[in-house]
């Protein structure tokens, strides 16, 4: 048997879960300020994919990296939920 699709599915599913969580708390403690890291990391992650033998680490790496990338839309979205009082706002937080 082969468990390579399922072990991509099981990663994708997870790294798209945790990532979720993650946006929300960028955009509490940073605001949208944090979007750059986002790249960085979406675009080194994507990157690296290309340069990794195994198939399951390749893909892993690629869905990790298009779902930073992804994660940029999500934190201008989730300001945008912020505003409209569906999350809190951090008190502690000047905007800049």
């Amino acid at each position: 048997m082969r468990f390579d699709g399922l072990i991509i599915g099981i990663g994708t599913f997870l790294i798209i879960g945790l990532l979720h969580p993650v946006v929300i708390k960028a955009e509490y403690y940073w605001s949208t300020r944090s979007w750059p890291w986002f790249l960085i990391s979406g675009l080194l992650c994507a990157s690296a994919a290309l340069f990794v033998n195994n198939t399951i680490a390749s893909s892993l790496l690629s869905v990790l990296g298009f779902s930073l990338l992804w994660s940029i839309k999500e934190l201008f979205e989730q300001k945008q939920r912020v505003e409209k009082g569906w999350f809190p706002k951090n008190p502690n937080r000047t905007e800049k």
